[in-house]
């Protein structure tokens, strides 16, 4: 079995990873190492959780700590780009680690929140960068940082980035780098105009293939359920029960935020990930997720490159989604780093066709099976079944607290009810699907909020003593405060005015 050290690595990282407990390269950092370490650019192609983050992280932190470049504020020498924020504060957490141990700083960039904390982490001085591309962008018309300095820079999922439309933006980012530097591009594919990037900015790179972009690894099983309309639904909450991660995934925000609610409300905890969500909560959510604390996690596609979470024994396609590299991004969330997993397609008998289609398309084998929720099929894949959470009594309007958010004359305090209602809406306002996205962006229309989208609200439950999870028997929480309330449906009617405090609480 080889080695890092044998590959080259040198030994304070190797000590780090194994402190870490990874003390033997995948195969896509095994084949990637030596060319990366030694300068040359690279073109490594595999599916995802096949190890691409450290493939990238330890040559790029290992040469810029040989460089032994002064830091200088605003002016970085390793950069990271990645199509999403989740993927950005992602690879940061893996990275981080390696630099501290060899002296160097990382910061992440992204949109959706503000500027004013990574202007002050770039001021300090940062080495390595972690960004998305519209922010970066933004900071650097603002001459807040400049990458002349930039000596290795990495896109990490280039082909999701081209899907996203942000080709042009990366274009422009390299063309601020040195011509010399090196770069590492790491993609499923090569397709939508990721071969254009290779050629203009890759100078004769070493091509390494491995674990094809295909959902066929053996440690995947992959299942596709065929159910009536009127049984579907329980079918879903069926497959949601079991004790391991479940990972859901719907079409649409305002059906993966109902479907959430619809499972917390049938005692099986769970939250949406979507970009109606304002950051805060999209970290606070996939931390509930990745944590355990909250074992199913109901998603739209723009989660599908973002959830880099181990463990995830069941991906659930509710909603089949459209075109197969979604199938296996999707997918690609289970039996990751080796792990076991399994991938259940539900299909709704009119939809047998176009997911057969689909399925021939992304390479995968499959039985339909016709099943119902009680069928053996479906308690095989479920296994375990979870204690469930009792939903907590709704309260009643006398116990309500008042909307304005204030207690007599004088502003409720942080953390109360209104203060929450109040931080409620202004989420639901800053919240956008777009990735890595300014405030200026966000004006100009790119990644904001739908027009119509209303505070979101938390679902109370409470659960027995020996729940796993759970509270003191008799006892209640709300799951908002916990970190894992789920958004519910629009309100309809007008919308009353705010009182005075409720406003001002919206604009701070």
């Amino acid at each position: 079995m080889t080695s890092f050290a044998a590959l080259g690595v040198p030994t304070v990282l190797a000590d780090a990873l194994a402190v870490r407990g990874i003390s033997a390269p995948f195969p896509i950092q095994e084949a990637t190492l030596p060319d990366s370490l030694a300068g040359r650019d690279v073109l490594g192609r595999g599916r995802t959780g096949s190890g691409k983050t450290l493939a990238f992280s330890i040559p790029l932190v290992a040469r810029l700590a040989g460089a032994r470049v002064r830091r200088r504020p605003g002016r970085p020498t390793g950069l990271i780009l990645a199509p999403t924020r989740e993927l950005a504060t992602q690879i940061n957490a893996t990275l981080e680690p390696l630099a501290t141990a060899l002296g160097l700083r990382t910061t992440v960039i992204f949109g959706g929140v503000p500027q004013k904390r990574q202007e002050t982490a770039l001021a300090a001085g940062a080495d390595i960068v972690v960004a998305c591309p519209g922010r970066l962008e933004d900071l650097l018309r603002q001459q807040i940082l400049t990458l002349a300095d930039v000596r290795i820079t990495v896109l990490d999922e280039a082909d999701h980035m081209a899907d996203l439309g942000f080709l042009p933006v990366v274009r422009r980012l390299l063309d601020g780098t040195a011509k010399d530097a090196q770069r590492l591009l790491f993609s499923a594919t090569l397709d939508n105009g990721v071969d254009v990037l290779v050629k203009r900015y890759l100078h004769d790179p070493t091509v390494h293939s491995v674990d094809e972009s295909a959902a066929t690894v053996a440690t995947m099983e992959h299942r596709v359920f065929v159910v009536g309309a009127d049984e579907k639904k329980d079918l879903v909450r069926v497959l949601a029960s079991g004790t391991g991660r479940r990972l859901m995934f719907m079409r649409t925000k305002h059906h993966a935020k109902k479907m959430a609610r619809q499972l917390t409300a049938a005692g099986i905890p769970a939250v949406d990930l979507h970009g109606n969500l304002s950051q805060n909560a999209r970290d606070r959510n996939l931390a509930e997720f990745s944590s355990g604390d909250v074992r199913v996690l109901v998603a739209t596609d723009v989660a599908a490159r973002g959830v880099h979470v181990d463990d995830v024994e069941l991906v659930v396609h509710i909603d089949p989604p459209t075109e197969h590299k979604a199938y296996l991004h999707r997918s690609g969330r289970t039996a990751r780093a080796g792990s076991d997993g399994t991938v259940v397609t539900v299909v709704l008998p009119e939809q047998r066709q176009d997911v057969r289609k689909l399925l021939r398309a992304a390479g995968v084998e499959a039985a339909f099976e016709s099943v119902t929720p009680e069928s053996p099929e479906v308690a095989a894949v479920v296994g375990e079944v979870a204690p469930h959470v009792a939903a907590a009594p709704a309260r009643t309007p006398a116990q309500r607290p008042a909307k304005s958010g204030t207690v007599g004359s004088r502003p409720a305090k942080s953390g109360t009810a209104g203060s929450r209602q109040a931080e409620s809406r202004q989420a639901e306002r800053t919240g956008g699907e777009g990735v890595g996205r300014s405030r200026n962006s966000s004006r100009r229309g790119r990644g904001g909020p739908a027009k119509n989208s209303r505070p979101s609200s938390s679902v109370a439950y409470s659960t027995s003593t020996g729940a796993p999870g759970g509270a003191a028997s008799g006892g209640s929480r709300s799951a908002g405060a916990r970190g894992t309330g789920t958004t519910v449906g629009h309100r309809r009617g007008p919308r009353r005015a705010d009182s005075p405090n409720t406003a001002r609480a919206r604009q701070g």
